[in-house]
This record gives C-alpha cells, sequence and structure tokens, in this order.
C-alpha cells in the first residue's frame, strides 16, 4: 500500500528553490515564522552535493525546520522523514527528523513523541542522513508512534546543541514506508497499525475501529499483546487473534464474521471466558443465529448466568442455536447448592405466593421448595424482600422451585400452587446450580440446543429455563451425570417444551430406585414433546403440570440390582386433565402416577377430574419386582375425583423373575377415587406376560351355570381397572341353549343388576325361572360416555 499511488496524496515537502518562505523556523502552522528574508538562512543554487539546497546557521537551542504543509497521517500508514546535512563552519549540531502532531484544526495533539533519532555531526563536509518514521501504529521500527489522535502533521528536522555553527541542508523527503510494515500480508490489517498499544491497560478500542474501517474485507490480525478493549465492540471482517483481550463483563464482543467458539476462544486467551462472551454476542445481535463450538470441549468451572454476562438482557424472542461441542463440568465449590430454611404462611386464596417469610432476603430465585404441603419441582419465581412474600411455580405439594424474584415492594412467587392448604409452616429452599442459568432473565423463546454433551460429572445440573418463554429445544444432545436436575422449568419458560433424539444418564445409577433425587424434567405449562430419547435410572424421569403433552418413542428405565426391589414413578402428570398422549415408548422398571399434587384446592370442585389420558402401544417391562409393583397409579390428593376420559390400549406389560399382581391401582394414601362417577375408562387390546390380573374395559366374561338358577352372580373384579365397580352392563349373549331344572328351553330374556355386592363389584343376570347354562356377558366400570 503506498497512500501516494493509492490515494494520490502528494507527500512531498517543497524543495527550497520554490522559497524559504514555504519553511518555518517555528511548528510550520499557518502563521509561523518563516526563513524568508531572514539573516540566518539563504537558498543555495549550487552545492556539489546537494544542488539547490538551504544554507543555516544555527541561532536557537532547537532550530526547526518545518514544511509550512499538512501532512495527512492516516490510519495504518507509515511516513518516513529523512534530510541529508553537512556542516560548514563553526560548532558541530546535531539533527533529527521531528514533526509536529495537529488536529484537523490544528490543535496541537501532546503527550506524543515528536522527534527521531538524533545524529551529531562529526566533522565538515561529511555529508550526513538523518530519519524517522511517523505512522499511527506503535510497532518496532516507528519512532513517532502518534496513534489515532493526530489527523495532521507538520514534518521537518530539528537542529540541536552548540549554536554559531554553519549548516546545508539538501530538500527534505517524506515518503510512504507503509509496505515495510505488511510482512508480506497485502490481506489483512494489524490494529498495532491503528494505534493499539497492547498493554492491557491502555482502551485500545478506537484503535480496533479504525482497523475494522480500513479492512475493507481483509482479515484483521490482532497481533501479540493483550489488549483492553472498554466498551461493546462489534468487528465485520474477519479475525485473527494472536493477542488476547479483555473486556468488562457487560461490554459485548461481536464478531460478525469469525461468530464461532474458537475464535472467541482465541480472542480472551481462556476457552470459559470465551464461551461466556460468544454466548452474550449469540444473545446480543441478529447478525448470526448459530454458535458453534466446532467440536471443541469448554472446561466450565461456575454456573453461567446469563443475567450476569448479559445484564441488561430481560427478554429474547429471536431463534437463537448453541450446538455441536462438549461442555465439562469441573468440580468446585461454584457449584455448591445454596440452603435456607425458612418458616412462611401459605393462603390457597393466592396459591402462588408465600407472605411473612422469615430470612427472604437469603432465599434465590430459583430455589427449590420441598416442606409439609408442597408437590414436586415447585420453585420460587420471585420475591419482595420489603413484604417478605414469595411467588411459586406451583401450589404446594412436592418439588416446587422458585423462578424470579423482584426486590420492593410485593410478594415471593411460586411455580405451582401448594395442594397442604393455608397455614405458617417451616420450609426448604434448595438452589441448584446449573451450567446454562436462564432464570435472571423475564422470558427467552426459540433457544435450541444441538449436538452437545454436557458432561456434568455430578457436580453441576444442566439447564434452568427463563420463568417465561416457548419453543426451547434440546436435540441430538446428552446430558451425562447431573446432580440434582437435567432440566428445570422455574416458570412458564417450559411452554412447547421440545426434547428430540437425547439420552440422559444419571450420576445415581448405583443407587437404590427408592433413595434417587434426580429428575430429568420438569414442566410448568402446556404442550411439551418429549420424542424418541433415552433416560437411563434417575429419581423421577418427568413431573409434567400442563397439559397438550405428548411422550413419544422414548426409553426410561429405573430399575436397580434389588431383589423384589422398589419400583418408583417415572413419568408424573400433576394436574388432573393432562390431554396428553404416551405412546410407542419402552417404560422400562417405572411407574405413570397421575395426581392432582399441584392444586391448591385437591378435593374435587367445579373442575375436570382425571382425564384426557391416552397410553397407547407401549412396551412396559418390570424385573426383579415386588409383586405389588404396577404401571400405573393415580393418587388423588383430595376426595370426590374420579376418571373421566382415560384410554389404555394395545400395550405390553411383561414382568421378569416373578408376576406382578395387575397393571393399574389407586394410591389411597390422600383419598380415594369416587367410582360411582367413572366415565370413558378403556383398557383393550392389551397383552399380559406374568400379570396375575388382566385388566380390561369393558369386560367380556363368560358365564357358566350348571346347576338350573334364577339368579346368576358375576364378579368382574380381578378384571376392572381401579377396583372400579360393575357400573354398566353392554351386552348379554346366550352360548346355546337355556335350559330349566326339566330341561326344557327358557326362552325369557333375563335382566341385570350391576353395582351388587358388598363393594359393587358384582352384577347378577335375573332369570323368571331357575335357569342352566352359559353366556356372554360384557360389563363396564364406568359409563362409556
Amino acid at each position: 500500500m503506498n497512500v501516494a499511488i493509492t490515494q494520490g496524496l502528494d507527500l512531498t515537502p517543497p524543495p527550497f528553490i520554490d522559497g524559504l518562505d514555504q519553511w518555518s523556523s517555528e511548528n510550520g502552522t499557518p502563521g509561523s515564522t518563516t526563513y524568508a528574508n531572514v539573516a540566518n538562512a539563504a537558498f543555495v543554487p549550487a552545492d556539489a552535493d546537494f544542488g539547490g539546497c538551504m544554507e543555516l546557521i544555527k541561532t536557537q537551542s532547537t532550530q526547526k525546520v518545518r514544511a509550512m504543509v499538512r501532512t495527512p497521517i492516516l490510519p495504518g500508514t507509515y511516513l518516513r522523514i529523512s534530510a541529508r546535512i553537512k556542516a560548514l563552519s563553526g560548532n558541530l549540531p546535531s539533527v533529527r527528523a521531528a514533526g509536529y502532531a495537529v488536529k484537523s484544526n490544528n490543535a496541537h495533539v501532546g503527550g506524543l513523541i515528536e522527534t527521531g533519532p538524533t545524529v551529531a555531526l562529526q566533522s565538515y563536509g561529511e555529508v550526513v542522513e538523518v530519519s524517522a518514521i511517523v505512522g499511527t501504529g506503535n510497532r518496532t521500527g516507528v519512532d513517532m508512534p502518534w496513534g489515532l489522535g493526530p489527523d495532521y502533521g507538520y514534518l521537518g528536522i530539528d537542529l540541536t546543541g552548540a549554536n554559531g555553527g554553519v549548516v546545508r541542508i539538501d530538500d527534505i523527503q517524506v515518503e510512504d514506508v507503509t509496505d515495510a510494515f505488511l510482512r508480506e500480508m497485502l490481506e489483512w490489517v494489524d490494529v498495532r497499525d491503528f494505534g493499539a498499544i497492547g498493554d492491557g491497560v491502555s482502551d485500545d478500542r478506537a484503535a480496533f475501529v479504525a482497523g475494522r474501517q480500513a479492512a475493507d474485507g481483509r482479515t484483521i490480525m490482532v497481533s501479540e499483546g493483550h489488549y483492553r478493549i472498554g466498551s461493546s465492540l462489534s468487528l465485520k471482517a474477519p479475525v485473527r487473534f494472536v493477542g488476547t483481550l479483555t473486556m468488562p463483563v457487560a461490554a459485548s464482543l461481536a464478531l460478525l464474521a469469525s461468530f464461532d467458539f474458537p475464535t472467541y476462544a482465541d480472542a480472551f486467551g481462556d476457552e470459559e471466558a470465551g464461551f461466556k462472551k460468544a454466548l452474550q454476542a449469540l444473545f446480543g445481535y441478529t447478525d448470526h443465529n448459530v454458535l458453534d463450538l466446532r467440536g471443541r470441549r469448554v472446561e466450565i468451572t461456575a454456573p453461567i448466568r446469563i443475567s450476569e454476562i448479559a445484564p441488561d438482557l430481560s427478554t429474547f424472542s429471536n431463534r437463537r442455536i448453541l450446538q455441536n461441542g462438549q461442555l465439562n463440568v469441573i468440580e468446585g465449590s461454584a457449584w455448591n447448592d445454596e440452603v435456607v430454611t425458612s418458616q412462611a404462611t401459605y393462603a390457597i386464596a393466592q396459591p402462588l405466593q408465600m407472605t411473612n417469610v422469615a430470612n427472604i432476603a437469603n432465599i434465590p430465585v430459583g430455589a427449590h421448595v420441598t416442606g409439609s404441603g408442597v408437590g414436586r419441582e415447585v420453585y420460587v419465581t420471585s420475591k419482595n424482600v420489603g413484604a417478605g412474600t414469595l411467588y411459586l411455580s406451583q401450589p404446594l405439594y412436592r418439588e416446587v422451585y422458585v423462578p424470579s424474584k423482584t426486590v420492593g415492594a410485593g410478594p415471593l412467587s411460586l411455580s405451582q400452587p401448594l395442594y397442604g392448604g393455608s397455614g405458617t409452616r417451616n420450609y426448604t429452599f434448595r438452589r441448584y446450580q446449573y451450567v446454562l442459568d436462564f432464570s435472571g432473565m423475564d422470558k427467552l423463546d426459540r433457544f435450541n440446543i444441538a449436538n452437545i454433551e454436557a458432561l456434568c460429572n455430578g457436580a453441576a445440573s444442566f439447564l434452568m429455563l427463563a420463568p417465561q418463554g416457548q419453543m426451547v429445544q434440546i436435540r441430538d444432545s446428552y446430558v451425562v451425570r447431573p446432580k440434582d436436575r437435567a432440566i428445570t422449568s422455574i416458570g412458564r419458560g417450559c411452554q412447547d417444551f421440545l426434547i428430540d433424539g437425547c439420552q440422559f444418564l444419571s450420576d445415581e445409577q448405583l443407587t437404590r430406585a427408592q433413595d434417587r433425587k434426580s429428575v430429568v424434567f420438569n414442566a410448568n405449562a402446556n404442550d411439551v414433546k418429549i420424542r424418541d430419547s433415552r433416560f437411563v435410572r434417575f429419581g423421577t424421569t418427568f413431573v409434567l403440570n400442563g397439559s397438550g403433552h405428548l411422550i413419544v418413542g422414548n426409553h426410561w428405565f429405573q430399575g436397580d440390582e434389588e431383589s423384589s426391589g422398589v419400583r418408583v414413578a417415572g413419568l408424573v402428570f400433576t394436574q388432573t386433565n393432562v390431554q396428553s398422549a404416551v405412546t410407542g415408548n419402552y417404560i422400562d422398571n417405572s411407574v405413570i402416577e397421575w395426581t392432582n399434587e399441584h392444586d391448591a384446592n385437591p378435593d374435587f370442585g367445579n373442575e375436570y377430574s382425571f382425564g384426557g389420558l391416552t397410553i397407547t402401544g407401549n412396551t412396559c417391562v418390570c424385573i426383579n419386582v415386588a409383586p405389588w409393583f404396577c404401571w400405573l397409579s393415580i393418587k388423588p390428593y383430595g376426595s370426590g375425583h374420579f376418571i373421566q376420559g382415560l384410554s389404555v390400549a394395545n400395550n405390553v406389560f411383561k414382568s421378569l423373575n416373578g408376576p406382578v399382581d395387575r397393571i393399574e391401582r389407586v394410591d389411597t394414601s390422600f383419598a380415594d377415587l369416587n367410582r360411582a362417577r367413572m366415565r370413558n375408562v378403556t383398557f383393550d387390546g392389551n397383552m399380559f406376560n406374568a400379570v396375575n390380573a388382566i385388566t380390561q374395559n369393558p369386560v367380556v366374561l363368560e358365564v357358566n351355570q350348571s346347576s338350573a338358577q334364577s339368579v346368576w352372580t358375576v364378579d368382574p373384579s380381578d378384571y376392572l381397572p381401579f377396583a372400579g365397580w360393575a357400573r354398566n352392563c353392554q351386552g348379554l349373549v346366550a352360548e346355546g341353549m337355556i335350559r330349566n331344572n326339566a330341561g326344557a328351553r327358557v326362552s325369557s330374556m333375563p335382566y341385570v343388576e350391576i353395582e351388587e355386592g358388598s363393594g359393587k363389584t358384582q352384577a347378577t343376570i335375573n332369570w323368571p325361572e331357575a335357569a342352566r347354562g352359559r353366556v356372554q356377558i360384557t360389563l363396564r366400570m364406568d359409563t362409556p360416555v
């Protein structure tokens, strides 16, 4: 590059033959004293060495000779000032190239080096050459690094030393020597050429901006050094980092043409710091929607809280993807749980709040709430320290978390209501630590994690969602050994959450099933899709509130090495009407548990009761279990509930190493179901292996009466699900002739009485006379529609 060529600039100062009025004995600025018509200076037209030159008697301690021409000082350019000089008589002075740096308004820019190396004249008549290089960059070989402050320079030479000497000076030259600094790489620009210092103290942001402007499609080279960037910076050109950056936490680095993790890791000389800055940038602008780890492994030593690395980010709704790499947790105290025990008051009239919370300031948002009357997966969503109130993610029963907080006037909110009723109780608030923690945001939509392996190493949980949001997805990824939780929703940020083609491996695989504490995923909102994924030996696999969920094509197993072992819930629905499908899964040593534990008024009222669930085409297996194990359990937390829509169809149930009694049950720990109101329950087309009772509804029973009786009693209780009553008869067909005592045909139609016997589980076939024979009867424990 040569600006005389590329920009048509004439850098050469006027020759002395054009008049000494164009040369100043001061700084060269307009109005400066010139050498025209002065006693100590003259033009010599025919010197033997120089031809035309200036003869000068030194009369000042620093005798300046400056061209009265504003020479542009352009970013990335380097100019060499050179002059030849010889002494004629008198004292021998010293000589140096020099300049005067100014802004565009001719204001002097102070604090810069404005002189080159000094050369002493040793003898008379000897021609000596002096030179110095001036430019914007602080590079080796640059005598006067001016940075980006000056716009122009008044250039020339200085004579120093004793006065009285007579010298002759050849025409002074200024030439562009930028090419000498390009080091064979015309395809990039170096930030040092634009004034970057790289000492870790000076703010080099302006130099990076100048480099960006000059790049014009070329690569920006960040050469060796440690560069402090004081505020957010965006670079549109490709960047290569040899040196490293340091930036304030809130300042973002947007590498628009080099947006990938390896470049950010190089930029900050640290993979974890680079990853945080890359995540910050991912949510900071719209030029790129994918952060690609390029197959790299990132060592994570502490939770990555988005509210800390991007404190101004409260909501984000554009699609963003984190993909293609490994996150490896390094154990340390940063991952320790925060635990607070406190007394609080709960009132069912405000089902998502706790009030009068002692020690509320120390309760972290996102904390998991446990205690009497608290359901699974209840979290703190926000808090008000002044009012002593918490807001909950769910009404209280088990597994409740704190999703967010607001310091000021107002209550503490929860992710779900509490089933235990109003009262003042002691609760424990436990804040797990997550590799990726979005709880400090208000809302996050359309964030995707793809092809990521998260190695939590039993030290950290993986992902905490924002309190609000929708269409977050994790796909084709592995989450290995999360300490407490794999994915946690502390509010409604799980709306339309997607898990596709993933594998989750527990840290508790050698622990007995009943002793495990971990949870893969909880939902508080609707329309979750969990598909084609595998979940290995967690305490609980899914805890799902809301409705519209699709659980399709997965394999979750929760067995252990115990003989006659206890098996616990794997899939938990926590509201009554779920409108959900469990289809084509491999349900291994695990219970589907259906509750209403996230209901502040768990007794049946003006609402839907248990309904809207289809369990179809699943393979259900258990091994080495106690005979009372079952695959489906309904657990009402209040009285008066019933089933009003359940289909269990075309599944395979198989027990290995010993049979089980049944596939289903009602857990009456809190209340029983109202069997008088059962409606639209179907158990049909299922296959049973080593199951003592074959559950069917409706059930077709063959009744053989060998002796003539007027009342035939039928007991379908072994077949009807959930210890249901014999509530309806859908059909009665005689097989062969019905005969009386005399062997004659009985042609009269019998009638059927239902809900007979002490348990209302029997039906009777009533004939007008004593009869014998065989009939097929179809009975139900519900009303079909």
